[in-house]
């Protein structure tokens, strides 16, 4: 796996239209979204582009219920609402490269995941999408201090060469991202999976700055700013306080200055010039947009 953000973006398919040529990003609840940084990240996009829902899947094909259960609110007005725990498809032509991009955000189902999957790619399908973005959040030994490492795979040779981002090398048990991802490459779209490392000691949802390091990276995929709203207060803030949680436990404290130790000794060509002008040059193209 690797770190090497794509310089590019998306798959060239041409002169193809917005609408035929969109790109899906799908990031569920669950096993798959360590500290609900993939999923927060997919409600932050919709939020701030202001996605409309185009469609959902019947939760009765593919939720037990008794594991995620209905859930009963009370509106202003007194009205009783009834929500279920469904994967809504939503889509939006964000306003700088006004290409369609579909936003699928669920919850990990319980049941029948192939059939599951394949619905899912035949709406992809019908809504022009090329290219399959799975995103997914993991616990990892890293620190909370630096960068949040956010890994770029992909199964499809073409894909690998145009972005320079290598196979996924793992090998165990999966969740429905993997899976989804195996069945988007398989039906023939371009596929990539993108993946944060959440520090495994602060795994409590939310985990602002790890969705904040993933929307870093859509961002290069479509060569559009996301404006990250709250979201970088919420990861300071977040830091700030898991700062102070180390300086009440000394073993906490002496075990991150381990992971600091490592992570800069490995990670030392990640400083140099190009990187930090990678990221400064989507610094400005956010500050741009929010001007």
């Amino acid at each position: 796996m690797t770190d090497e953000t794509p310089s590019e973006a998306t798959p060239d398919t041409g002169d193809a239209s917005p609408a035929e040529d969109a790109i899906m990003f799908a990031a569920f609840e669950g096993w798959n979204d360590a500290g609900s940084a993939a999923s927060s990240a997919l409600l932050h996009l919709i939020d701030v582009w202001g996605a409309e829902k185009i469609d959902e899947l019947d939760p009765e094909e593919y939720h037990d219920f008794q594991e995620n259960r209905p859930m009963v609110s009370t509106a202003a007005d007194g009205t009783r609402h009834l929500a279920w725990p469904t994967t809504t498809i939503s889509v939006v032509e964000p306003p700088m490269t006004r290409r369609r991009v579909v936003l699928v955000h669920g919850i990990e189902p319980s049941l029948r995941w192939k059939s599951y999957c394949t619905e899912l790619l035949e709406i992809a399908q019908s809504l022009g999408v090329t290219t399959v973005v799975t995103l997914g959040a993991l616990l990892a030994d890293v620190p909370h201090t630096r960068p949040i490492p956010v890994s770029v795979t992909s199964d499809d040779p073409a894909v690998q060469h145009l972005l320079e981002v290598e196979a996924n090398t793992y090998e165990g048990p999966t969740g429905i991202v993997g899976v989804l991802h195996s069945a988007a490459h398989e039906a023939g779209f371009h596929s990539l999976s993108v993946w944060a490392a959440v520090p495994h000691y602060v795994a409590h949802p939310p985990s602002p700055k790890a969705t904040a390091a993933i929307l870093g990276r859509l961002e290069a995929f479509l060569a559009e700013p996301v404006a990250l709203k709250d979201l970088e207060e919420d990861a300071e803030a977040w830091q700030n306080g898991v700062d102070k949680l180390m300086t009440e436990d000394t073993e906490i404290a002496e075990y991150v200055k381990q992971l600091e130790e490592a992570k800069d000794t490995a990670e030392l060509p990640e400083a140099s010039g190009e990187a930090i002008a990678r990221e400064f040059e989507q610094y400005l193209k956010r500050r741009d947009k929010d001007l």
